[in-house]
């Protein structure tokens, strides 16, 4: 599994308010929670933006990921995001916190017991 999964899940799917507490989705069946979705395109999104603006990351994730979900609209908007029901938004950024943290770790101590 990868470490910045499983350090996203025990952080943000144990307290996400689509979860039961533990770490499992509640979600509808037939929908997928978009962090879990598109977890690989959004770490390469976070660590390609090389910025202290908030702003920076939110338009990548939106031009990056935003744009190839199913619940995108015209005009960048999205009906997920706008009846707060995306997590990725939702929890965007203690996700960017969780990733860069991360991966600023395992880059500096590639070994595992460090």
């Amino acid at each position: 599994m990868d470490p910045r999964w499983e350090a996203l899940s025990l952080k943000i799917c144990r307290n996400c308010i689509d979860g039961d507490g533990k770490g499992n989705c509640r979600l509808p069946m037939g929908e997928t929670c978009a962090l879990k979705e598109f977890f690989p395109e959004l770490v390469e999104t976070i660590l390609a933006v090389q910025s202290s603006s908030y702003d920076d990351y939110v338009n990548a994730l939106r031009a990056r990921i935003c744009a190839k979900c199913d619940f995108h609209l015209p005009g960048d908007r999205c009906s997920k995001r706008d009846s707060l029901e995306c997590a990725l938004d939702r929890y965007f950024p203690l996700v960017i916190e969780i990733i860069e943290d991360l991966s600023f770790h395992l880059r500096n101590h590639p070994n595992p017991s460090s």
